[in-house]
């Protein structure tokens, strides 16, 4: 692959104020809360409520709602609408909250409109939806839903939604994009972005974040950290916040040992389940939040919950996970 040109900005765009929000800033686990569902396939905003409390209590740098793990493909807009503005409601100013919005170019600007409106203080830019395009064809989508409000926009990329270098420094001239999440698992490509941003001489390469979005981020974490791509999200805040928190503590402090046991004896073993069906990356963590004592109720389809015997081996995985951290030091 020829080597990346020195990035010129392009001298048609102009800053615009956003909120101070850049990934590179953010230090600790980000939170992706779940979204509970009533029997009767309402959402349920009062164990809402009380699941972000929980997640805020747990020391996230910042609320990322109405995003995968949040269902935010089963939300309907009113639902939606409700989702952002409770966890506004909730946050209230103690940490960011940042919000998904996605679907077609039209729907992902009324989300990001809607979103902006309910007082959040960043978005989250899922795939388009089904529609595979180039690189330079994904950051036109990006421009277009960025446009329609203020706020910071955080890419995620996976699926369909692919970014190559050129393509991250054209990002950079989008005064609103301030960082790229990753979901698809690639630690060579993702160099590639992390390396051809920050090398680029733009003036927002510095300041501009990498996330690692990978389902249950803990297994890639240390592959990622050794590329710059130190902030990651965790599923598993959203059931087992004490093991998720003192796993990152161990990462941060560079104790391998308790790492490399944690992994062994409780990540390795949930995501071994997580991989049984398809989908239960949230069925499963929805699950574990049933567990902990939060009545999130079901998925939606085509999301499926998970088999008795699945919810019996995660509460096994969890209590392994338990009696292991309670013979640690972190």
């Amino acid at each position: 692959m020829p080597p990346i040109p020195p990035h010129t900005p392009d001298p048609q765009s102009t800053p615009s104020p956003v909120k101070e929000i850049h990934l590179m800033r953010l230090h600790g686990l980000l939170s992706f809360p779940l979204t509970p569902f009533t029997s009767d396939d309402k959402v349920d905003l009062g164990v809402f409520a009380a699941h972000l409390e929980q997640q805020i209590a747990a020391g996230p740098a910042a609320l990322f709602v109405a995003c995968g793990t949040g269902e935010f493909t089963a939300l309907s807009p009113d639902e939606y609408r409700d989702v952002v503005a409770t966890a506004v409601r909730v946050a209230d100013g103690r940490l960011p909250v940042v919000a998904g919005c996605g679907g077609g170019p039209r729907l992902a600007r009324e989300f990001a409109e809607t979103a902006a409106a309910c007082g959040a203080d960043g978005l989250l830019l899922l795939p388009p939806y089904l529609v595979s395009s180039t690189p330079a064809g994904l950051v036109d989508h990006i421009r277009y839903v960025a446009a329609a409000t203020a706020l910071p926009v955080t890419v995620y990329q996976r699926a369909n939604a692919v970014l190559d270098e050129a393509a991250a420094l054209a990002l950079l001239d989008i005064p609103t994009v301030t960082g790229i999440k990753d979901g698809r698992g690639d630690v060579d490509a993702m160099l590639r972005l992390v390396t051809a941003v920050r090398t680029s001489g733009h003036p927002r390469a510095d300041a501009f974040g990498f996330l690692n979005g990978l389902p249950t981020a803990e297994l890639s974490v240390q592959a990622y950290g050794a590329i710059g791509v130190e902030c990651y999200s965790s599923a598993v805040l959203c059931f087992a916040p004490d093991l998720a928190t003192a796993f990152h503590r161990a990462v941060r402090a560079g104790n391998k040992g308790a790492v490399r046991t944690l992994l062994a004896e409780f990540y390795l073993p949930f995501v071994a389940l997580r991989d049984t069906a398809p989908g239960y990356a949230v069925a499963l963590v929805k699950a574990g939040a049933r567990q902990a004592g939060l009545d999130m109720g079901h998925v939606r389809p085509p999301l499926v919950d998970p088999a008795a015997e699945h919810e019996r081996r995660l509460a096994e995985v969890i209590a392994r996970g338990r009696a292991t951290l309670a013979g640690l030091e972190v």
